[in-house]
């Protein structure tokens, strides 16, 4: 599937909100990992708990990188 949007609808180009859209994945996606490292514990599941502490670590590396280069666009 082939789109056009420019940021005509969104007021936004698609760079800029594709760019909103990856920090705050990453941000939920970190959220949502804290959910599932505390489900894995709770079921005595260390190895499991551990791969979604390295997937959250690893989401909010994103979110920051994200953050910072919203920051400096924003900001110039």
């Amino acid at each position: 599937m082939t789109s056009n949007e420019t940021g005509d609808v969104t007021g936004t180009t698609d760079k800029d909100y594709n760019l909103i859209w990856f920090t705050e994945a990453c941000l939920s996606n970190a959220l949502r990992m804290e959910t599932y490292v505390q489900d894995a514990e709770r079921d005595g599941d260390a190895e499991l708990a551990d791969l979604f502490r390295r997937a959250q670590t690893e989401s909010r590396k994103g979110a920051e990188q994200g953050k910072q280069l919203l920051a400096s666009r924003l900001s110039g």
